[in-house]
């Protein structure tokens, strides 16, 4: 438990109808809870002390000038997941509106924060950026989401199912389906042999999709990274990154990123352009030019339905692809991305001068 709080929400009723017995999540504050509160969620398979490369007093997210909320996701392995929760299995289906929701009673409940002067995130913390400004457009001011987007679209779904066909192949076993899981009916655990293979699998498809086709043409990750050379840096990056989490953590995270869609809420109907239009937050949305999975075309999309004057997109200048975005590895990319979030928050506090 050390480094993180855990908030407890009881028994927690699900999107699905399902209750999360004795729920809760996991979190940490940086800074006074007098300052104006920002929201920064984790991402997929992201611990909380992974997005703290983006905190500090050198940075636009300065605990001096905000206190900073990082709560987990469920199924990150300290948020409620199934590593650490003795509940049936499959474990059920989270949504990103169950983790806006259970987060939103953190803030409120827990903290006692009235609004929100920020949410931001990367990939997963984007789509959970975008959730918080349609579930609760009144509540916050400012929204970054970065290298992500408001829905899963088809050509992600499909990469996602990639991921998890390779991860389940190894119990031998099938996609029941997008936005499913194993297509068996009686669940088993994973022996050590099919949790290492299908780890292992999971990482080396990921490694397709993380960098760009730029990055790998470079060498970057032998340039930048210090990897000596390919199948190197696909077993000490990616297969290390993949073998440090829990299959059924990274599945239950997956079906999570896979259904997301803010419109999927009951005042939408599944109105992907009502949902951008009902933003209140002004928005700055930042693909990066080269992600293979959030491209930025989709981020123009989201911001051309929005109302007028809410939105801007501005993609990363970088051959990183999706890690563009994080987790802190380039630094020229934090570096920019640093300098958009402190324009962002500067102008918005003059705005908010004239005003006065």
């Amino acid at each position: 438990m050390a480094g993180f709080k855990v908030f407890n929400l009881g028994d927690f009723t699900l999107q699905s109808g399902a209750i999360l017995r004795n729920a809760y999540i996991a979190y940490r504050t940086f800074g006074d809870s007098s300052n104006p509160a920002i929201v920064y969620p984790t991402w997929y398979s992201g611990l909380i002390s992974d997005n703290e490369w983006l905190v500090g007093e050198s940075m636009t997210l300065n605990p001096k000038e905000y206190f900073i909320i990082i709560p987990a996701l469920f199924g990150n392995g300290q948020s409620m997941s199934p590593s650490n929760t003795p509940v049936p299995r499959p474990f059920p289906n989270i949504t990103m509106l169950d983790n806006v929701a259970a987060q939103y009673r953190l803030v409120t409940k827990g903290l006692g924060v009235k609004h929100l002067k920020a949410v931001l995130g990367w990939s997963m913390g984007a789509a959970q950026t975008f959730q918080w400004i349609t579930q609760y457009p009144d509540f916050v001011g400012l929204a970054v989401p970065f290298c992500g987007a408001a829905r899963c679209s088809l050509h992600n779904q499909v990469f996602l199912e990639g991921i998890k066909s390779a991860l389940i192949a190894a119990k031998g076993a099938a996609s029941g389906g997008i936005n499913k899981g194993e297509a068996t009916g009686d669940y088993r655990t994973w022996t050590v042999e099919e949790r290492k293979a299908g780890l292992k699998a999971l990482g080396r498809v990921y490694a397709g999709w993380g960098f760009s086709q730029a990055f790998y043409r470079e060498k970057v990750y032998e340039t930048h990274l210090g990897f000596k050379d390919l199948e190197e840096f696909m077993i000490e990056f990616w297969e290390a990154w993949a073998l440090s989490k829990d299959p059924e953590n990274m599945l239950t995270m997956l079906q999570t990123w896979q259904s997301a869609d803010c419109s999927n809420q009951e005042h939408y109907k599944g109105n992907f352009e009502l949902a951008m239009k009902s933003i209140k937050a002004k928005t700055l949305v930042l693909p990066s030019k080269t992600d293979l999975y959030f491209p930025p075309e989709d981020s123009e999309y989201e911001v051309a339905h929005m109302s007028s004057g809410i939105g801007k997109c501005i993609a990363f200048p970088s051959i990183w692809g999706h890690w563009a975005g994080g987790p802190g590895n380039s630094k020229e990319d934090v570096k920019w991305l640093d300098e958009k979030l402190r324009v962002f928050f500067v102008e918005d506090s003059l705005e908010s001068l004239s005003l006065h």
